[in-house]
């Protein structure tokens, strides 16, 4: 465990937890990653309530014990396997007012291996990575700006997502990889939670519609999973913008019956504001901050010029799903940029109209 079987400086392992209220008021996103051969340890939080986005940031140098789940106020304790993990964020001592939080997050479906997801920048692998996912129910309390949420297992969801590989860190010097920049991006990753059963979708695609990764998956206990035949999605933008406000995943039954899942957004968080997915510009994971580092701010987002790299980056929406009657909740997480054919979008200023 202490050493890595690669030499890559990119790789890493690293975790992310998604803990949301079925009426929209509140989405909070907490991770931890490691990054083996640069020697870097750091975990995130973000809430988003109404227009403002708490963050809690945290890095140090990564220690022998990879079984300490902790960086700062953060951490993550795994209290069994596969099946239930305490989420914390100690509280800010500088006030009241900072993001806190003490969750417990209860898997309610077995975990489900996702694609193994490759990736090249002209001949050179970037990005390798194996991942599972997991939906489940949370419960404890989250507090921020003064309010203070009750979350309880009817009417909040989790989902999870645990992945290990080589993923690029901030950096590195790219060499004739700007050369080799995509003309696109197309992204789609849905884990969906149903009361009697959880739908997984993953779609990557090319400038061209192109697709290098998929999967739709039906998962229950007790029963083998049931694969759900070639993903599409309908996705009704915010005019002017790539925001999605509606979708419609379009699925098929082993038998050929045709799926629909109706996806209503509730709650939207951009991963490059606070959460430090690029292309976020006042911190990225993996990169050394120093010892002890932590870092707490309240982002803004009632205007979106004021954050224009998130427009290059992807979005987390908690969102309502329905499918043959039933009402579930999960994330829908997105990001379209550059040229996309099949979504009629032409270069990287192209908008829904």
């Amino acid at each position: 465990m202490k050493h890595h079987v690669s030499g890559d400086r990119n790789a890493y392992d690293r975790c992310i937890f998604h803990v949301f209220d079925h009426a929209g008021r509140a989405l909070l996103i907490a991770g931890l990653g490691v990054y083996p051969n640069t020697g870097v340890i750091d975990a995130y939080a973000t809430l988003r309530t109404g227009d403002r986005l708490h963050a809690v940031r945290a890095s140090d140098a990564l220690g022998d014990d990879r079984m300490r789940l902790e960086v700062g106020p953060l951490r993550i304790t795994v209290d069994e396997p596969l099946r239930r993990f305490t989420l914390s964020c100690a509280a800010d001592p500088a006030g009241p007012d900072g993001l806190s939080f003490d969750l417990t997050w209860t898997g309610d479906f077995p975990a489900l291996w996702e694609p193994h997801h490759l990736q090249r920048t002209g001949g050179r692998l970037t990005l390798e990575g194996r991942r599972f996912v997991q939906a489940g129910r949370c419960t404890g309390t989250i507090t921020a700006g003064g309010e203070r949420f009750e979350v309880t297992a009817g009417e909040w969801t989790g989902t999870r997502d645990r992945s290990w590989g080589v993923r690029p860190i901030p950096g590195e010097e790219p060499g004739r990889a700007a050369e080799a920049r995509p003309e696109g991006f197309h992204w789609l990753w849905i884990p969906m939670r149903f009361d009697d059963r959880f739908v997984m979708v993953v779609a990557q695609e090319d400038a061209d519609g192109y697709r290098t990764l998929n999967q739709a998956q039906l998962v229950r206990d007790g029963r083998r999973d049931v694969q759900l035949g070639w993903p599409r999605t309908e996705i009704a933008y915010r005019p002017g913008t790539r925001h999605p406000e509606s979708a419609v995943v379009h699925l098929t039954d082993p038998t050929g019956k045709p799926l629909e899942i109706g996806v209503e957004i509730l709650a939207s968080s951009p991963l490059a504001v606070g959460a430090g997915y690029p292309p976020a510009g006042d911190w990225q994971h993996g990169t050394w901050q120093g010892r002890d580092w932590t870092d707490r701010r309240v982002y803004d987002l009632s205007d979106p010029a004021a954050h224009t790299l998130a427009g290059y980056g992807v979005t987390d929406h908690s969102a309502r799903f329905t499918l043959d009657g039933r009402t579930g909740h999960g994330i829908f997480e997105h990001g379209s940029f550059g040229r996309h054919d099949p979504s009629g979008f032409a270069d990287f200023t192209s908008t829904a109209r």
